[in-house]
């Protein structure tokens, strides 16, 4: 999957959100390895009881694991969007997480968004996306 991304530069994040950033990218790189269909019930499943995330946390959580992984950073998208809701939910809120593509020229991109609007993404390049699955909160 790939797209283009807007935010790639981190900022430092607080020491106390790294741990749990690090904690997210592993856990990441293992879902990003399932299959589509368990992506999507695990993701499912990890989002419940969580309440919605606003801007501000969304954005939070993924500088942070830009910040602490290089494998969240360019391309890889899948495993920067699954580390970024991971993230979010160990703060205890859910953001909504998408997964699109488009046909010309093919191209697939997930992400996650709050509220319909994409967290430090190309809002503009998005829009020529389908969006195939979103997961958003759910109590």
């Amino acid at each position: 999957m790939s797209a283009p991304v807007v935010n790639e530069r981190a900022v430092a994040p607080p020491l106390w959100i790294r741990p749990p950033a690090r904690l997210a990218v592993l856990l990441a790189r293992v879902i990003a390895r399932l299959t589509p269909e368990r992506q999507f019930a695990l993701l499912k499943a990890v989002r419940l009881g969580a309440r919605a995330c606003n801007v501000d946390e969304a954005h939070r959580a993924r500088n942070a694991v830009v910040f602490v992984s290089v494998m969240c950073t360019g391309p890889w998208c899948l495993q920067r969007s699954i580390a970024a809701a991971l993230l979010c939910r160990l703060c205890g809120t859910w953001p909504q997480w998408c997964v699109g593509v488009r046909t010309e020229p093919f191209r697939a991109h997930a992400w996650i968004q709050v509220a319909g609007s994409p967290v430090d993404e190309d809002a503009e390049q998005l829009r020529y996306f389908h969006e195939l699955v979103m997961i958003g909160p759910r109590s």
